[in-house]
């Protein structure tokens, strides 16, 4: 395909212009000659300008959905033809890595990487996935396209190891484990044909700041944010026991195993928190009322909150949340108990649902203990 900065140019649109004018207020953050762009800004200013799916909210592998093409934008100082940058955090699967060395541990990050990007795929139908790069340098903005390969395990070689990392290739690219933050990093070069971009920063952008406001009184303000407990809120999928995780065995994902009748392998619900529903008692329906719930791939359930206490989430069929939860995502077979190890393994343990109105409601995975960083802002 075309590169973005070739797509915008053919169609006029306003992708290199946006990368321009936040780039010319790099004086309001630093006074260097490298344009500044946080990395949040880059990836809204991407999305925007390509109508492509953001992402980044999930921080799931890809931070754009473009046309089914999975994007991992990244922004980043250059000041040669190259740059190490941080690909992928192993966090909460730090206590199971430390436990290898050398190549056992470059194939088990090749596993975990690869696991991610897979989920990934299925979680939002990616059908092809590659990086777009926008690399500052001095008065410069240097755009280009790159491989966004799984990682090529049967081919890892060139392994070093030290008390602070691990390197090892793959036939593809150079990566780099730092032992510290359980993080990995990927060499990303450069090419000679990158597409460049000239900015001039400004030297007074408070001024510019003053006479836009000033001119624009009548600026309309966001209406769209996110605001807790009134059009989202985050769910876990596991409980808590002896301050440990852990999935219900008999309920919850795996209610299908519960005692009792014969139950169906497909019959499974979300948790939802009593504390949740105390804290926003109107953000869901009543029990038992209908909604729609979409999820990532645009497909729309029928959905409810039911059960005692209106502790669970489900959908009508039933079949429908664990065909895309059980089946498609975390990829279990009938049968096959959830376990708080395979969320950890793909890097997500809870769930956001998004609130349109009382009607409509979207539902989307969300990384490993943003459920725990939800509860603890309100304490």
């Amino acid at each position: 395909m075309k590169s973005f900065a070739e797509i915008d140019i053919e169609k006029n649109g306003n992708y290199l212009k946006l990368l321009s004018a936040v780039s010319k207020l790099s004086g309001l953050f630093s006074e260097s000659a490298i344009p500044f762009i946080n990395y949040r800004v880059a990836e809204n200013i991407f999305c925007r300008s390509f109508d492509a799916g953001n992402l980044s909210r999930s921080d799931t592998a890809f931070d754009a959905n473009y046309n089914s093409i999975g994007v991992g934008l990244k922004t980043f100082v250059c000041s040669g033809n190259s740059s190490t940058e941080k690909i992928a955090e192993f966090n909460s699967l730090s206590r199971t890595l430390k436990d290898f060395k050398g190549k056992e541990l470059a194939l088990k990050l090749g596993e975990f990487r690869n696991d991610r990007i897979n989920l990934a795929n299925r979680v939002y139908d990616i059908e092809n996935s590659l990086y777009h790069i926008v690399a500052r340098k001095e008065k410069e903005l240097l755009l280009y396209e790159t491989d966004y390969n799984i990682i090529d395990v049967a081919n890892i070689h060139s392994v070093k190891d030290n008390k602070a990392s691990l390197q090892f290739e793959d036939g593809n690219n150079l990566y780099t484990f730092n032992y510290s933050k359980s993080t990995l990093f990927r060499k990303f070069i450069i090419p000679q044909n990158a597409f460049r971009l000239p900015i001039e920063i400004i030297e007074d952008p408070y001024s510019l700041l003053l006479e836009l406001f000033e001119e624009n009184k009548d600026l309309k303000s966001a209406t769209d944010k996110l605001v807790k407990g009134e059009n989202y809120v985050i769910l876990p999928l596991y409980g808590i026991q002896k301050k440990e995780k852990f999935i219900f065995e008999r309920s919850g994902l795996n209610q299908w195993n519960a005692n009792g009748r014969k139950r169906n392998f497909g019959e499974i619900y979300i948790p939802i928190p009593s504390e949740l529903h105390k804290k926003y008692p109107t953000f869901f329906p009543k029990r038992d009322e209908d909604f729609n719930l979409q999820i990532p791939t645009g497909e729309i359930f029928s959905a409810k909150v039911c059960q005692e206490n209106s502790k669970a989430l489900m959908t009508n069929p039933n079949k429908a949340l664990s065909d895309w939860l059980l089946r498609k995502v975390l990829q279990l077979k009938e049968g096959e108990l959830a376990t708080i190890e395979k969320l950890d393994k793909l890097g997500f343990d809870s769930v956001i649902i998004t609130k349109s109105d009382n009607q409509n409601f979207k539902i989307d995975i969300m990384k490993t203990n943003t459920y725990n960083e939800f509860n603890q802002d309100e304490e």
